[in-house]
């Protein structure tokens, strides 16, 4: 199989919650890159496909918060795949620590970044 993957995942679990419209739920973080999100949810099946969702989870032993918007890729079961559609400055350069911490690799870091520079889809 063909590996497509342009940004690096990392093994990353917290607990979340999610907002649909009137729909709030309990998730669980599996893992996340620059641009996307694995999540394990009970009521997955609830989820709109073509709705956004509104994604919170706290930095487990710290204050920060990381909020994001995103769109359902994938529900299979209760695995919910979701791509990022926007994310304020903080909280991406939250997540961009994280990666760079788990890849070890600032090069492998710096071309994702730049991928997505390419997208020009972040707010």
């Amino acid at each position: 199989m063909i590996e497509r993957r342009r940004f690096s995942r990392i093994v990353y679990q917290a607990p979340a919650r999610l907002s649909q419209g009137d729909l709030n739920m309990v998730a669980h973080v599996n893992d996340l890159s620059l641009r996307g999100l694995l999540m394990t949810v009970t009521d997955a099946d609830l989820l709109s496909a073509e709705s956004i969702v509104n994604v919170e989870f706290t930095l487990p032993d710290s204050d920060v918060t990381i909020q994001l918007i995103g769109t359902v890729i994938n529900l299979d079961g209760h695995m919910l795949r979701m791509a990022i559609e926007h994310i304020d400055i903080d909280s991406i350069g939250h997540i961009k620590r994280l990666v760079e911490l788990n890849v070890g690799d600032s090069q492998l870091l710096y071309r994702e970044i730049e991928h997505l520079s390419d997208l020009g889809d972040y707010r």
